[in-house]
């Protein structure tokens, strides 16, 4: 008999070369299970809910680990908090069902995207909010944002659409896209059963080349009928991008 365990995360994502563990980089993944490896006293795989590419960052990351014994959650999740680095933070540790997985019983997902749009960045958002170069038509976005709701093929915007879920499946249903207005920017809200490798990135990225008459509104329905990324707009930079929320069945 196991006992499985899920972990509630939050990490700030600029020094990591994303979630999952790499070669040539230091991931948050890698360094989670260094941590649940010295704390358990064995070596202890972690499985996430998802990737995060290199710079994004994460509010509410969930992931999930086994262990032969039952764990002191208490105990275990503050001798975590004081092995990880400091950019890393595990907030919970809860009992799960055998049957639970963190990615593969996933219902959905919140994404947060900030853009900053005055003239002048405060330097303590350089890190977290993407200073957009050009003039922003805020109502053309909001316009343009409507397209993307419902369930569609998102291949136009998906980055490596002949690998993983996108070769299996690139259908997805987004069911919110809010353009929240936030100090200096803009806050874009994504709600969804499933996203597609960089697909909150691309979104972005082409609703910001709407916006400035770089694409035409007009040619949306094509860019998704294309099924063809180099149809759809530019990929909008990592560290704006936040996963903020998993959702589960359960809860």
């Amino acid at each position: 008999m196991t006992y499985k365990y899920k972990a509630l995360i939050s990490y700030d994502g600029t020094q990591y070369g994303g979630w999952q563990v790499q070669r040539n980089a230091v991931t948050i993944q890698e360094q989670i299970q260094n941590a649940l490896s010295t704390v358990l006293r064995t070596p202890t795989d972690l499985s996430g809910s998802g990737r995060t590419d290199a710079g994004v960052h994460a509010l509410g990351q969930c992931a999930h680990f086994t262990h032969p014994t039952p764990v002191d959650l208490s105990r275990c999740l503050a001798s975590l908090n004081g092995l990880l680095p400091p950019d890393i933070r595990i907030h919970s540790l809860t009992p799960v069902a055998e049957e639970f997985h963190a990615r593969y019983s996933a219902t959905g997902k919140i994404y947060h995207y900030h853009l900053h749009l005055d003239p002048i960045l405060n330097p303590f958002d350089k890190l977290y909010r993407y200073h957009v170069p050009h003039p922003v038509n805020l109502e053309l976005m909001k316009e343009a944002a409507k397209g993307f709701l419902g369930t569609h093929d998102f291949t136009s915007f998906t980055n490596q659409a002949a690998q993983g879920s996108a070769a299996h499946d690139p259908v997805r249903t987004l069911t919110r896209l809010d353009l929240i207005c936030e100090p200096g920017g803009l806050r874009l809200e994504f709600e969804g059963n499933g996203f597609l490798y960089k697909m909150v990135r691309n979104i972005v990225g082409t609703l910001l080349d709407i916006s400035c008459e770089k694409i035409p509104l007009e040619k949306l329905p094509a860019i998704f009928a294309a099924k063809d990324r180099t149809q759809a707009g530019r990929a909008a930079p990592p560290h704006g991008l936040f996963l903020v929320h998993v959702h589960y069945g359960a809860e």
